[in-house]
């Protein structure tokens, strides 16, 4: 029996497949899955791995954290991370290096930010320069 997140995932693939331009056959061969067990995915009737949702997401150029939260491997608390990740991933008029450097950016903002709101007291750790 399919659950609900299995379900949405399986719309979401086939969505992700359409605005990609790939046929069934075409993303399941770029993945290395077969066309049947594809099938099988967006229609709700199989769960697939964490590997095999990676392999989808290399092919369609998305992020595998947008497939993991899609498939409820992991937590929607992160989605917002995870879904500024995909929209740069899946942005055309920017190349590979610029979406690499551009993520690189933003986890180091998102590292200063998280070090910055830390736990009280862990400023007296750091001696201040002024």
């Amino acid at each position: 029996m399919a659950s609900l997140n299995v379900g949405n995932l399986g719309e979401y693939l086939r969505e992700q497949r359409r605005q990609a331009q790939l046929s069934l056959r075409q993303l399941a061969d770029a993945a290395g899955v077969s066309n049947p067990y594809l099938s099988q995915i967006e229609r709700g009737l199989r769960k697939p791995s964490a590997d095999i949702l990676q392999q989808l997401a290399k092919a369609l150029r998305i992020s595998a954290e947008t497939l993991y939260v899609q498939a409820g491997i992991l937590d929607e608390r992160d989605s917002d991370e995870v879904e500024t990740r995909a929209v740069i991933l899946a942005d055309p008029s920017i190349n590979e290096r610029q979406k690499q450097v551009l993520l690189q950016i933003y986890e180091s903002f998102r590292k200063e930010n998280a070090q910055e709101a830390g736990p009280a007291g862990a400023d007296d750790e750091k001696p201040h320069t002024n």
